[in-house]
């Protein structure tokens, strides 16, 4: 929000308190909330506008209102706040805006793909809209009670802010081509940057992983077919996803548990595991039974599938991430992805752990 909007909406509550009127969570929430109040497709207008009639020059305020034929007043200061957010507006000197170089990369774009990728910029810019992003890519958006509550307590959005956070939210990523949708369920397009060595933690693992405090000898059972494709994304995917979360990868077969009764291997992995990840394409009866075991200890399990018909009806409310084998880079970003949920299993099990919709 910009600052003369805050000291308006500020001044207001302070009005308020002191005449013991109470103060709507609406008001509170204002001042609290983060993210853009405006989707970065309308925001855009301002510095679209100070193209087209300014060249790009620096303006005031007052000059900007008037090029997108506004008057200039509280919402319109909400809307250059929006902007600067998502890193479409700069201030070069006191009092002045102007468009900067991912906007123009947006408005006069110089290859096909400059005006996507310059959306795509944008979100990643945003407070909130970025992190909510980052941690829904490559999945399914959840029932609005299960969405509400991570936006609420993981990323501090007020609760009262949820309904305009999650269209901003909804519609930026329509803008910037990061929604996929399948019937009535949304998937967020994972886009992160394919070119990132898969051995080296992200900050954002970096940060989920000083939350966990993974101990020493923590561990994640691996629950997959062993037969090809599948059984070969253990060493190529899952061991240093894991190993990159800081955990150490166990699997029941006999080159890791050696000798003995298969299943009293597999009961002593799963019940001695912090965290499991299952690899749920192809339906295998073996993951599912393992699958179930886990969900009976109210174990934290991150899903994983290449397609939504093999995730059971009843497991679609827990978070779920989807990969695309035919992306040419989808090893780096299963690899991050896996490597992050793992971690935010251990932070929220609650989004990890198996629960019947009526508990």
């Amino acid at each position: 929000m910009a600052r003369k909007a805050v000291k308006k909406v500020a001044k207001k509550i302070v009005r308020k308190v002191a005449k013991g009127t109470k103060v709507s969570p609406k008001e509170t929430g204002s001042l609290l909330a983060r993210f853009p109040r405006h989707a970065v497709g309308k925001c855009i207008r301002i510095a679209k506008a100070i193209f087209e009639q300014n060249a790009g020059h620096p303006c005031t305020p007052a000059e900007a209102a008037a090029f997108v034929g506004v008057g200039l007043n509280g919402p319109f200061n909400v809307e250059i706040s929006s902007a600067s957010k998502f890193g479409l507006l700069e201030r070069p000197t006191t009092g002045q805006i102007q468009p900067t170089q991912l906007a123009k990369k947006i408005i006069r774009p110089q290859s096909p793909g400059d005006e996507v990728d310059g959306y795509r910029e944008a979100v990643l810019k945003a407070p909130e809209i970025s992190e909510v992003y980052k941690h829904y890519r490559g999945e399914n958006l959840p029932d609005d009670q299960f969405f509400k509550n991570t936006v609420v307590e993981t990323y501090k959005v007020p609760s009262d802010n949820f309904l305009e956070f999650k269209q901003i939210f909804l519609d930026s990523l329509e803008s910037a081509q990061l929604i996929n949708r399948h019937g009535d369920k949304i998937r967020i397009v994972d886009a992160s940057d394919e070119d990132a060595p898969s051995t080296v933690p992200s900050e954002r693992i970096k940060k989920l992983g000083k939350a966990a405090n993974v101990g020493a000898n923590d561990t994640c059972f691996v629950m997959q077919p062993f037969a090809a494709p599948l059984g070969d994304y253990y060493e190529k995917i899952y061991k240093p996803a894991i190993e990159k979360a800081g955990l150490k990868p166990v699997r029941a077969d006999a080159d890791i548990f050696g000798t003995g009764k298969i299943m009293d291997q597999v009961w002593d992995g799963i019940r001695a595991a912090k965290v499991l990840v299952a690899e749920l394409t192809t339906r295998n009866p073996n993951v599912f039974y393992e699958l179930g075991l886990a969900h009976a200890l109210e174990k934290p399990v991150v899903l994983v599938s290449s397609r939504e018909d093999d995730v059971p009806f009843d497991l679609q409310h827990i978070r779920v991430i989807y990969y695309d084998s035919t992306d040419p880079f989808w090893g780096v970003k299963l690899i991050e992805k896996v490597a992050e949920n793992v971690l935010s299993a251990i932070n929220n099990p609650k989004e990890a752990i198996f629960k019947s919709r009526e508990e």
